[in-house]
């Protein structure tokens, strides 16, 4: 519960800092209003990275031990103001992409991927080509990717080869399978992080009635929280992406324990904070990259046997509502939501929310189906970050 408490904190903290370029957004930015809100990323003390994955600033390792760090809310609220700004932004957003600051450049290529305009595909193939930072390099892969860029196609294709950065070359191989075979519709990813509310954000609280919302799942399917009041528990858990080993440990312990979930009658579902190709990716419905970490594609073990839903939580607008913070960390050169568990029972009451400190830091899925089981929801990590 003291998680939730200090994300609203951290929230209203953030809110009256960017009260002005929030307001002035919904009437459309202009080219000041821009530079207000780069100078504001390039001003916030944001937790320092090291090959690709934030660091607590005290405990020097991996991970984000201070709920209190506002460094997730202060970029996506960003991100935000700028996908409301539309077009308008593009200009400032191309020049933003020459500016010292990682952060400046990696929160413009990321707006610009939401508003393609005249000029944003040209710059941002000239931003993978010069910058030295990996994650400002995936987040262009990113944002080419979302704009279908054919143009960027060829040098993706040699990127996907020979980019010193593993992460890099990864997400260009993403990246040239969405552009050339991708066919599924996808949603419209900017008025999502345009429709933010960060009234919202970090709204649940353990013991009280969850917030209803509903998503859309990997086949197109509509999935709705209230459905389930009265019949089922029901586990959210919130999963990093197809890059995550962890992720993918916890849907082969998922298939192993189906017959116990559903013998207790308990919904499951995974949310991811992507739009739907990458989803899709995650589950083995698109095509199988090849990981670093695996000498087989893991997602070939999943046909036929994912049985509980995966939903695409687009911007990680409920996310934010029930405290993942998305955006809150760094692991292998993209900001991603921190992991988090919740159980809600059959009467709609939050009774467990846990928001792990590091990649690695949540009850795996054993652990969760035991505190169902039990009733007894008092789980910590053992490997949990605390700060002195």
């Amino acid at each position: 519960m003291r998680a939730i408490v200090v994300t609203v904190i951290a929230v209203f903290a953030v809110t009256q800092v960017w009260g002005q370029a929030t307001s002035n957004s919904e009437g459309g930015l202009t080219l000041i209003d821009v530079q207000q809100i780069m100078e504001r990323i390039r001003q916030f003390p944001f937790s320092p990275v090291f090959d690709g994955r934030s660091q607590d600033p005290v405990l020097k390792r991996d991970g984000s031990a201070d709920y209190r760090d506002a460094s997730w809310l202060t970029r996506l609220i960003a991100i935000r103001d700028l996908a409301r700004a539309g077009s308008a932004a593009v200009p400032a957003l191309i020049s933003a992409l020459q500016d010292e600051n990682e952060h400046v450049r990696h929160v413009a290529a990321f707006a610009l991927g939401l508003n393609p305009a005249e000029g944003a595909e040209d710059a941002l193939i000239d931003l993978l080509r010069r910058d030295a930072d990996p994650i400002v390099r995936s987040q262009a892969v990113l944002s080419l990717s979302q704009i279908k860029s054919q143009r960027a196609l060829p040098f993706l294709e040699q990127l996907a080869k020979d980019d010193p950065s593993r992460d890099v070359r990864h997400q260009c191989e993403l990246a040239v399978y969405r552009i050339t075979k991708y066919s599924v519709p996808g949603a419209d990813l900017s008025a999502a992080y345009a429709d933010l509310d960060e009234s919202m954000f970090g709204t649940i609280r353990v013991g009280q009635q969850a917030i209803d919302f509903e998503l859309t799942d990997t086949e197109g399917d509509t999935w709705r929280l209230s459905d389930f009041r009265g019949k089922k528990d029901v586990v959210l858990i919130w999963v990093f992406a197809d890059w995550c080993p962890v992720c993918h440990n916890e849907f082969h312990e998922l298939i192993e324990l189906k017959k116990f979930f559903q013998e207790q009658n308990v919904e499951v579902v995974t949310l991811e904070c992507h739009d739907p190709y990458r989803c899709r990716v995650m589950v083995g419905r698109e095509f199988q990259p090849d990981y670093w970490f695996s000498e087989t594609s893991p997602q070939d073990a999943y046909q036929g046997k994912i049985w509980w839903r995966h939903l695409i939580d687009l911007a990680g607008a409920v996310g934010a509502t029930y405290g993942v913070q998305p955006l809150a960390f760094a692991v292998h050169a993209e900001w991603i939501n921190r992991p988090a568990t919740v159980i809600i029972d059959k009467d709609g009451i939050v009774q467990f929310a846990y928001y792990g400190t590091f990649w690695g830091d949540r009850p795996s899925i054993q652990q969760t189906f035991d505190m169902i089981q039990t009733g007894q929801f008092n789980f910590e990590h053992p490997k949990r970050l605390k700060l002195p």
